[in-house]
């Protein structure tokens, strides 16, 4: 997947769990949890869904990676 690819995926993932949350008032490096009051139900939640849609395996330990916007696209750009 590439960036722009992914930041969509964030964006319709996200859509899903917190509709009213608005992902380009949101920087790379903030702390999704706190720029959109996810509660950790939500966040989990949200990681469970990238991980289905993209179909990359998110092991519960790399979690605190995915924090972030810039994280996320790292992450799951990675070959």
């Amino acid at each position: 997947m590439n960036e722009r690819e992914i930041r969509s995926l964030v964006a319709e993932v996200l859509a899903g769990i917190a509709p009213e949350a608005d992902l380009a008032a949101v920087g790379d490096a903030q702390d999704l949890r706190e720029a959109l009051d996810l509660d950790s139900m939500d966040f989990l939640n949200f990681v469970i869904g990238l991980g289905q849609r993209s179909a990359v395996t998110i092991p519960e330990a790399d979690t605190p990676r995915l924090t972030t916007l810039g994280g996320i696209v790292a992450y799951l750009a990675r070959p």
